[in-house]
C-alpha cells in the first residue's frame, strides 16, 4: 500500500515502525507532530476506542489529539482451539466449558486487547467464568495453544490460520457479522448462539490540525490506491478486507467504537493502569 501511496502522492513515503506498549508509543509521537500531513500513523482502532476505557494514562485524547485521514481495512478475531479442547465447533466446546470450568481458560497475544473483552462477553453469556491467560504476543499463546496448555486463544484470524492448515489447532469461530470468505466454513459466534459480534479496523491518522485540503488530498490518494485489485488481494491475504472511509466515516466508527467498549471493558473490571 505504501509503495502505491508513493506514486498516487508522487512523493517519497518512509516507514518507521515505532513498536512497544501497543502501538501507544508511536501513536504519541504522532500526537506531537507537526500536523502538516508528513507525519502520520496506520494503525488499528484498538488504541482510540477500547484503551480509553482500559488505561487511566493514555497520554493522549483518542478524539481531540488526531485528525483522521481514512478506514484502510476491516478486519475480525477468531476463537481457535487446541487439543486440550473437545473435537466440534463452539456448541462442544461450551459444553466442555460449562462441565469442566475449573480448565475453561483462553490465551490471547496481551493483556487490554480486544481478545481478552471478546472472551469475557462469551464468558458472561453462558454464565461459566473464564480464566484469561496474558501472553507477550500471539505466537506464544500459539505455542500453548497447540501445546495443550491452553483449550482456547482469541486473537486476529492470521495468527493461528498456518497452524490450523496443519490441523495443529482449529479455527471454530469468527467474531464479524458475516463468515469470512476465506473461512467460508467457519460459523461466527453469533451463528453459533453467541450474542457477542466485533469488527475492528485498520485507518490512517495524524495529529490534530492538519488543513482540510491536506486531508483531501491524503484521503483521495488512500482511496485510489485501494481500488487496486492486487492490493485488494494482498490485504485479504493478510485476513482483512479493503474498505475505504472518509474521515468523517472513519470518526463515526470510531465514536461507535467508544461507545461499544464502555461497557464491556467495565463490567470486567479490568484496568492495566
Amino acid at each position: 500500500m505504501l509503495a502505491a501511496l508513493k506514486v498516487e502522492l508522487k512523493q517519497a513515503v518512509i516507514v518507521d515502525n515505532k513498536p512497544g506498549a501497543n502501538q501507544r508509543l508511536a501513536i504519541n509521537e504522532v500526537k506531537r507532530s507537526a500536523p502538516d500531513g508528513y507525519t502520520l500513523i496506520l494503525a488499528n482502532d484498538i488504541p482510540f476506542t477500547l484503551f480509553p476505557h482500559s488505561y487511566n494514562n493514555l497520554g493522549y485524547d483518542p478524539v481531540k489529539d488526531f485528525t483522521r485521514v481514512g478506514r484502510v481495512a476491516n478486519m475480525v478475531l477468531a476463537v481457535a482451539v487446541g487439543p486440550k479442547a473437545p473435537p466440534g465447533g463452539m456448541k462442544e466446546l461450551l459444553a466442555w466449558i460449562k462441565a469442566h470450568p475449573h480448565d475453561a481458560s483462553y490465551g490471547t497475544s496481551g493483556a487490554g486487547g480486544m481478545g481478552q473483552f471478546i472472551g469475557s462477553m462469551i464468558s458472561s453469556s453462558i454464565g461459566v467464568p473464564m480464566s484469561y491467560v496474558p501472553y507477550k504476543g500471539g505466537s506464544p499463546a500459539l505455542i500453548d495453544l497447540a501445546g495443550g496448555q491452553i483449550p482456547m486463544m482469541i486473537d486476529t484470524v492470521l495468527e493461528p490460520l498456518e497452524m490450523s492448515k496443519g490441523g495443529k489447532v482449529r479455527i471454530i469461530a469468527t467474531t464479524g457479522a458475516n463468515r469470512l470468505a476465506m473461512l467460508p466454513n467457519v460459523p461466527t459466534l453469533r451463528e453459533s448462539g453467541i450474542d457477542v459480534t466485533v469488527e475492528s479496523y485498520l485507518g490512517i491518522y495524524g495529529p490534530a490540525g492538519i488543513p482540510r485540503d491536506t486531508v483531501l488530498r491524503l484521503t483521495g490518494a488512500l482511496q485510489a490506491v485501494l481500488k487496486s485489485p492486487e492490493l485488494q488481494t494482498r490485504i485479504g491475504q493478510l485476513a482483512m478486507s479493503a474498505a475505504y472511509a472518509s474521515p468523517e466515516e472513519t470518526a463515526r466508527l470510531q465514536a461507535a467504537g467508544l461507545a461499544k467498549w464502555e461497557g464491556p471493558v467495565k463490567a470486567s473490571g479490568f484496568k492495566a493502569d
